[in-house]
Parts: structure tokens; sequence; C-alpha cells
């Protein structure tokens, strides 16, 4: 048998330097570490060390998003902490894209949860699936659902603006309480002229658009109550000495029928159930509130109104910012606490394609959006979904609002939209590849008998700039899990059918299998 080392005892064990060499006088040590050497070199010299073995942190600054996939590090993220406390981005929103049931929505509803811990108010302006309902209804917000003889939406509802006006007037505010009012008749002025446009394939002339203008200027001196657009269509009719003098009719009557018919026409095909249906002819059903989060859930119109998804998308965007517009004045004059909004536009691509001016209209937003207080989340699928607008302008636009946003989060894509991808945000080969692979379709499991998990699900890389890329895995606690669940329908399997029915197709499979 071999012998057994004998453990040498601590006395004879040989003594070794310390870091700073041997100790004592005249033997060497050192009371300063030398600063190591840098070297410089190109990434073809030195390509082994590019990217670094070992990253910096990752941000810890806003709303917990999920994990680093590589390092494990907790990763912080949202577009409003990221600007206002971080200072890492320049503008306060995010565009993500992703392909279908990746966890989109899911990201965006992390954030819009976790800045409701921090004060922000989530607003959703305009649930097209939905995918918010169940979100602000556990935070107790406000629901405001529109579509035939589910809700109506009047666009001449000044909202809050009255009452907000007189409070400034109160507290010796005239100016705020005059902007307040003009941006109000401003947003109900450019709402008729949406919709109109919208009915018409064509915006209004200049001449209608100035009798518009006077018509509903009228209203606010001689209406009492709240008008709605039949109330501005009587005025017309009724051709009061302020509209006869804009419309240029030489004092003869018939001469003004003949200028306002198509005015006439339009307007009455919006509150008599044209192709815009009713939902703008009546007292707004549930007004919206400043100091709450709030959803229009607009999933009742069918998806292929397109008209009608466009107007009633418009007439939400127009109230939402509104009530902004309220809030911001009334912190201005000292009246209430300073709101900050985080603005959710889910489906970018429906919204986009839904009407003439939907485009120009989300380009304003993400390039006033630091002006008002607001940040803003927009989402959309894939970047051919914003260049298949029908207009080179549009399709340039639209490509702006990737380009613009002060992050981008991207989940699994297909190659092909990697050369569109790279135009709008610089991306490395390995992130690329990184998309790409998260875009797989799922696996069958033969053991569950059903497909696993999508390798892409709740994986995200985020972008800002030309900076690398944080790529971060994105888990679901219980509670979030109950009001992330967008398949509800699926949930359970069809009971159409009869027993019989049900046996007679079990014996169909069982002749088909023998």
């Amino acid at each position: 048998m071999p012998k057994k080392r004998e453990k040498k005892s601590p006395e004879f064990l040989p003594e070794r330097p310390s870091v700073r060499g041997w100790l004592g006088r005249g033997k060497g040590s050192s009371t300063y570490v030398q600063q190591a050497e840098e070297w410089r070199g190109t990434t073809v010299q030195v390509c082994g060390m590019w990217p670094f073995s070992v990253g910096t942190g990752t941000p810890m600054i806003g709303v917990p998003l999920g994990r680093h996939i590589f390092t494990g590090a907790t990763l912080c993220c949202d577009p409003i902490s990221w600007f206002q406390r971080a200072n890492l981005i320049n503008n306060p929103s995010v565009f993500v894209l992703g392909k279908p049931a990746l966890g989109k929505s899911t990201v965006i509803r992390r954030m819009a949860t976790g800045l409701a811990g921090y004060g922000v108010m989530p607003m959703v302006l305009g649930d097209l699936k939905p995918d918010y309902v169940d979100l602000i209804n556990e935070m107790e917000g406000q629901v405001i659902t529109l579509g035939h003889g589910r809700g109506y939406l009047n666009i001449l509802d000044p909202g809050e603006a009255s009452e907000a006006a007189e409070r400034l007037r109160e507290a010796g505010r005239d100016d705020l309480a005059t902007r307040v009012l003009a941006d109000a008749h401003g947003r109900r002025h450019t709402m008729v002229s949406a919709l109109l446009t919208i009915a018409r394939k064509e915006p209004p002339t200049d001449h209608e658009e100035t009798m518009i203008d006077r018509a509903l200027k009228w209203l606010d001196t001689n209406f009492e109550g709240i008008p709605v657009l039949g109330d501005l269509l009587k005025v017309i009719q009724d051709a009061p000495d302020e509209l006869r003098a804009v419309a240029l009719d030489n004092g003869d009557l018939m001469e003004y029928k003949k200028i306002t018919r198509g005015l006439e026409a339009s307007l009455l095909g919006i509150t008599g159930g044209g192709r815009l249906g009713e939902i703008f002819s009546k007292q707004t059903t549930n007004p919206m509130k400043r100091d709450r989060p709030v959803v229009y859930d607009v999933s009742a119109i069918d998806e292929s109104d397109m008209d009608l998804q466009g107007a009633v998308l418009l007439a939400c965007w127009s109230a939402g910012f509104g009530t902004v517009n309220i809030a911001n004045e009334l912190a201005a004059a000292g009246l209430e606490p300073q709101r900050h909004y985080f603005v959710i536009l889910d489906e970018l691509w429906r919204a986009l394609r839904a009407g003439r001016g939907m485009v120009d209209r989300v380009d304003a937003l993400t390039r006033l959006n630091r002006s008002v207080g607001v940040g803003i989340a927009m989402i959309s699928h894939t970047m051919s979904d914003l260049l298949a607008l029908p207009t080179e302008e549009d399709r340039m636009k639209a490509k702006g609002f990737v380009e613009r946003s002060g992050m981008v989060i991207c989940g699994g894509l297909p190659s092909a939209e990697m050369p569109q991808l790279t135009s709008a945000i610089p991306l490395s080969r390995a992130e690329q590849q990184l998309l790409i692979g998260w875009q797989d379709p799922p696996a069958w499991d033969p053991v569950a008998g059903r497909e696993s998990e999508p390798p892409g699900r709740g994986k995200f890389l985020v972008k800002v700039g030309g900076r690398p890329g944080i790529p971060v895995k994105v888990e679901l606690t219980p509670v979030e899990l109950a009001a992330s669940n967008t398949n509800k329908l699926w949930e359970q399997q069809s009971r159409v059918g009869t027993r019989v029915s049900h046996r007679a197709s079990l014996k169909a499979v069982e002749d088909v299998n023998s």
C-alpha cells in the first residue's frame, strides 16, 4: 500500500510574501501599488478582448424590469425614471417591437405598475384588444368603455376645463384660465375637423373651418349646458348673423344654404348614424378624471371598421391630452400638485392605419411629450408594420417614432426585419442573432402533450442609442399573471354541440385511426 503523505505542522510551512512584498526593513516591501500599464489597440488587433469578458453593472434606477440573461443582475428600467432621475435618455419615451405572444404588452404593464407606485398616472388612450382593463381595475382606476350601445364620447364637451378656469380666476390667474379655455376650444375645433376628414376622406375647406370655429364660439356664448354635435348642426342650419357674416352670402339666405349644404350633410352623417355611427352624437357617458389611472376600452369596435376606430382613437387622444393640459395649468398656479402621466399607445400599427391624420397626431405627441410632462410607450410588431403605410411621407414619419424614442425594447424578430431595424437603431451582429433566436416557434413536448413555452417569451433587448443592448428576462409575480391574461376566451374548451354529436366525432376519429 502507498504510504500516506504526512502533513507538515504550521511551523514547517514555507514563508510567503504578502501582497506588498516581504515585510520588514531591508526586505523590499512596497507601500505604493503601481498603476497597471494601459494599452490601446484596434478591434482587429484585440478582437478577442471585445466585448469585455465582464461588463458593467445594469442600471438600478426605475421600475424593476427583470434580470440580465447572462449575469443575473437586476435591471431597473422605465422611460420616465431614466429621463427624470438617471439622465440616461434625452426623451421620456419607449418603443417596443416584437412578434406576437412574446410579452410586449406585459413589459409595458410592468412599467405602468411600477410607475404607479412612484405616483405616475397610467393613461391608456385606446385599448384595442383589451390588454389593460384588468390592470387598471386592480389599481382602482377608471375604465371608460366606448362602442355601439356601450358608451358615448361627446367631442364638444370641454371636460374639466370650465371648472379649472373658474378656479384659476378665483386664484387671480386669469392668464392661465384663458389658456385653458383656448386649448379646450382648439381641441374641439380640431376634433370636428378630424371627424369630417375621416367621413369625407378629405379635409374641410378653409371656408368651412372658419364657419366651424365661429359656430363653436356662438355655442360658448349663447348655449346653456354642454352642446353636442347635433347642436352644432342646428346652429349652422339656423344661420345666425355671426355665421352669415363669415359665410359671405351677400345677404342672401338661399346663397347661405348653398354654401353650407356640404357641411350640413357631413355633420348629419356623423350625428345620424352614418359610417361613424352614433358614438359622438350624445353626451359623454363616463367623463375622464385627471387624478386616477384611466383606460379607454374600445375593443368592442370591430377591426374591419377602420374609419370608426380612427375617429374614436383621435377622440380619446384629444380628451386625454386635454386633461393633461388642465392638470399642468392647475399645478403651475399652485392649486394642485404636479402630476406626471404614462401614456400607452398599444397596437400602434392599427392606430396608424385607422385613418388619415393619425400619423401626424402621433408624430406631434412624440415631439412634445417632454414639454407636456408625459412619458409615452408605443408598441408594434415589426418595422414592416410601420413602413406599410400608403404614402412615403407617412412611412418616414413612422420610422422617426423609433429613431426619436429614448429607448427601444426589442423582442423576438425575424431575420428579414434586421435591415429595416438597423437603419433606425444600431445593432451588432451578436444582438441581431439574439433577436432572431428569440423568434423561433415553441417545440413540441411529448411528455406534457402540448407545446412548450416559446424560447423568446419574456426575453427582450433594451437599446439606448448606440450603447450595447441589455438582454433581460421578465418574470411575472402571481398577481401580475392574473392581470396579464390576454387569452381569456381560450381558457375553456368550446361547449357548442350535443353529447351525441361529440360521440359521433369521437367515432369518426377512431375510424380514421383504424
